[in-house]
């Protein structure tokens, strides 16, 4: 009758447990590329389980966004330099309310450094009439609904400033 020893089994067990967790470490480490393709979804606003979802789903082709990452890593030399190129331009688009993809960093290559965000635009209102400014006579008009010009006599904490959006 042969014996088995018992040992023996319990060591080879935690060895393949072993490669179990170190395969599982690779798998779930990024490719730059991937890093890429994930920050410009996270800068459209997406998570990463939204990507997932929506790629199985086929709302989003992941593969159509490798070739333009893989390029614009080239381009940019490293991946810090390429987000922050994308970050660059999804500021600048969406100031502009502007659709914008990863080939749009490729248009914008050489004008990155002059992208700026378009400013804010405030205009002042009082009681829902919007305000002028007159530098003749150096004071605010109010403009009512006729499109008459009543001179403002309140003070500076009455008007009421808006973002204006075209």
């Amino acid at each position: 009758m042969i014996k088995i020893k018992k040992t023996n089994l319990k060591k080879q067990k935690p060895f393949t447990d072993l490669k179990k967790i170190v395969k599982k470490k690779k798998e779930k480490k990024e490719t730059e590329i991937q890093q890429i393709v994930n920050h410009y979804f996270y800068s459209k606003g997406l998570s990463l389980q939204k990507i997932k979802s929506d790629a199985k789903k086929r709302k989003i082709i992941y593969s159509r966004f490798t070739r333009p990452a893989k390029q614009l890593l080239e381009l940019a030399g490293t991946i810090k330099k390429a987000k922050k190129a994308i970050d660059k331009v999804a500021e600048w688009a969406k100031s502009r309310n502007l659709d914008y993809a990863i080939e749009t960093v490729f248009k914008k290559w050489l004008e990155i450094d002059s992208l700026k965000p378009k400013e804010v635009v405030k205009k002042p209102f009082y009681m829902g009439n919007p305000m002028i400014w007159s530098q003749a006579k150096k004071k605010w008009f109010v403009i009512d609904e006729g499109g008459d010009w009543h001179e403002f006599v309140g003070e500076e904490k009455d008007i009421n400033w808006k973002i204006d959006k075209p």
